[in-house]
């Protein structure tokens, strides 16, 4: 996979999503509090964390799925966060979505044919030329062509996916935020899928923000990762620097329950036990929102949060913590 050096395909600037409280003197809910990231032409940017810190709410505000609270969404060096319909349907064939279950996103009362070139039609492709194109794209993905007219049920998980990715594809984007695309399916046919989007990405150009709880699968398929927890970016760095010399605590806890393949090496390891549960973004801690659960805390966490910041110079990896370093 080529990363590219100049300016970002994407930059994400102090996002934030403040849902509103359940009663009204409830305080908001703070899905995404602060995100910041960039991503590179043909780059495969990896987004963890544990589930409900906010993974996929940043990727539904990127591609405006969601309105964001504040923040900039710049593609291009062009923010889009604030556009309106109008000026965003342009924007739209160059940033799109596959998500996580296959079957839940696909209308079950329109064809295949339909469901892909739907994109097309939308922006004014005439019918004809749209079936073509989506008979096409059922090829690229691995699908049968003459099975076109069928619907989404007469299709496996694997296969739903497939069609999902097709229709993410009509319109040949430069960005797929892929919102954990394997999760729901069975690992030999994760592994399918994952082949699948790395041999689209290398035939054309593509760009992926991979969202995903997997580590495993994150290690296969990205260049950099960035880890998340409570709607902040704790830890971002190229992949390989993250996994063998996680900088963050909690980036260290969540290596440490990534199963080795060698069977010793695994009953040797010592696991990172988190203490307590994660706090509410409805609630969060004062300081550094891991600290009531971090055994590295000190006086500092509990009443300043770290920003992200270079660990060691030149090795592009920052992290949020007062007190980086090794386990």
């Amino acid at each position: 996979m080529s990363v590219e050096t100049a300016q970002p395909l994407l930059s994400v600037r102090d996002l934030r999503m403040h849902f509103p409280g359940r009663g009204a003197r409830s305080a908001p809910v703070r899905a995404v509090d602060g995100v910041s990231f960039d991503v590179a032409r043909g780059e495969t940017l990896g987004l963890v964390g544990e589930s409900g810190c906010g993974k996929s709410t940043t990727g539904r505000m990127i591609v405006r799925l969601l309105e964001p609270t504040s923040g900039t969404i710049a593609y291009e060096g062009r923010d889009i966060s604030r556009l309106n319909r109008r000026r965003l349907r342009p924007m739209r064939k160059d940033l799109q979505m596959v998500f996580q279950d296959p079957h839940s996103s696909l209308n079950p009362r329109q064809t295949v044919a339909r469901i892909i070139s739907d994109p097309l039609l939308a922006h004014g492709t005439p019918p004809g030329v749209a079936r073509a194109r989506a008979a096409d794209l059922m090829e690229l993905v691995g699908l049968i062509p003459e099975h076109i007219d069928r619907y989404p049920h007469e299709f496996s998980g694997g296969q739903a996916q497939r069609i999902g990715i097709a229709r993410a594809l009509a319109l040949d984007p430069a960005l797929i935020v892929a919102d954990e695309p394997v999760s729901a399916l069975d690992v030999s046919v994760q592994a399918q899928i994952v082949n699948l989007m790395e041999r689209l990405q290398k035939e054309l150009g593509l760009a992926y923000l991979f969202i995903a709880h997997d580590l495993s699968v994150v290690k296969r398929v990205c260049d950099r990762v960035a880890v998340m927890y409570l709607g902040r970016v704790v830890e971002i760095g190229d992949k390989e620097r993250v996994y063998a010399d996680p900088a963050h605590p909690y980036t260290q806890a969540l290596l440490s329950a990534v199963p080795l393949p060698d069977p010793a090496a695994e009953r040797a390891r010592e696991r990172i036990t988190l203490l307590g549960d994660p706090p509410s973004p409805a609630a969060p801690p004062p300081g550094c929102s891991f600290h009531p659960r971090c055994a590295r805390a000190r006086a500092i966490c509990r009443t300043e949060a770290p920003v992200l910041r270079t660990t060691v110079p030149g090795e592009g990896r920052e992290a949020a913590c007062h007190f980086p370093g090794p386990a």
